[in-house]
């Protein structure tokens, strides 16, 4: 333990400051392309109940190019901005040594999340959306479709977008701000099946407990990113819907049990041995992605610990050769 360095503690402005948004969609390609060849340690997911939320925990790890494992726990209490001012999602990742268990670093969690699942749609519009996608519909007009659709635009080039929302002001107000800060011509609409019938990309990222993107909103050749379902009782998606397009997971399993393809299967239109395959697997090519230009393709996505912990580790390193956070000895003597 001579030469060995105390773990670090990284705040959010640290944390947002050493991960750029490029760097991160590297790293979880990376990471998905990881776990289909079988170089990851196998990630896992459990759900607790709060008192008026709920919390997410995400282990798993990576073997290559430095072993390393994470875990993350989430609270999210999405009445907390308006009731007390507090952020609805808040939480801490640690990351350990995999070869030793060596404590790394605790950093906040809330900005490797929001860039790792924006990260991981982009990844995946990468792979299924169509190569001339120009129309994109985002619904959810919070940070995480901020995020979702400037990942969107480091892989496709867009010519106009939408955004839906519940709130008419929120959603003006999103429209306006992201639009000028990615030099977009973003448009605030209320009626959602007209934007989505005219994209060749919808995401969806709220927290919805009842299906709102229907079979008969979306055209043929879609790329369709549901986002928001990452717990058993959250549903964005119709399951016709899946049931009638080729669907792809961030992990099949997972999805299963907490995704849009969950509800697929309790209604009894879906097993999960229907879907085409993980994102890792199209990318490493073991299975194909688009086939042709008028398949619609759904990315279910529950995001996963692999995410978080390509995004740590890269945080981490960088952290260590800048000498950035505060140093603490986690371990020692009693």
């Amino acid at each position: 333990m001579k030469n060995t360095p105390p773990a670090l503690l990284l705040d959010r402005r640290t944390v947002a400051e050493l991960l750029s948004l490029d760097d991160c969609i590297a790293a979880v390609e990376a990471a998905f392309a990881a776990h289909a060849r079988g170089e990851t340690l196998s990630p896992g997911l459990l759900h607790g109940d709060g008192v008026g939320g709920e919390y997410h925990i995400k282990a798993g790890g990576l073997r290559a190019p430095r072993a390393v494992y994470a875990c993350k726990v989430n609270s999210s209490f999405f009445q907390n901005r308006a009731t007390n001012g507090l952020p609805n999602i808040q939480g801490l990742i640690l990351l350990f040594d995999a070869t030793d268990g060596r404590p790394l670093a605790v950093m906040e969690s809330a900005e490797i999340t929001i860039k790792r699942t924006g990260s991981a749609t982009a990844v995946a519009a990468r792979y299924l959306a169509k190569a001339d996608a120009r129309v994109a519909t985002i619904i959810g007009a919070g940070n995480q479709g901020a995020i979702q659709l400037e990942a969107l635009t480091r892989v496709r080039r867009l010519e106009k977008v939408f955004v839906c929302d519940l709130d008419p002001g929120i959603t003006a107000a999103f429209a306006a701000r992201v639009g000028e800060k990615l030099q977009l011509p973003v448009q605030a609409r209320t009626d959602r099946a007209a934007a989505t019938r005219e994209s060749d990309i919808v995401i969806t990222c709220t927290p919805s407990k009842c299906w709102h993107l229907g079979r008969d909103m979306i055209s043929p050749g879609t790329f369709v990113a549901g986002v928001g379902a990452d717990s058993a009782d959250k549903q964005e998606l119709e399951p016709a819907l899946l049931a009638h397009a080729s669907v792809v997971t961030d992990l099949t399993e997972q999805c299963a049990h907490v995704g849009d393809l969950h509800h697929a299967i309790a209604a009894g239109l879906m097993r999960a041995t229907d879907v085409r395959g993980q994102l890792g697997e199209v990318i490493v090519g073991k299975v194909p992605g688009r086939r042709d230009d008028r398949e619609i393709i759904i990315y279910d996505a529950t995001g996963t610990a692999l995410q978080d912990v390509a995004a740590a580790a890269l945080v981490y390193e960088k952290a260590r050769a800048l000498g950035r956070g505060t140093e603490f000895p986690f371990w020692g003597e009693a």
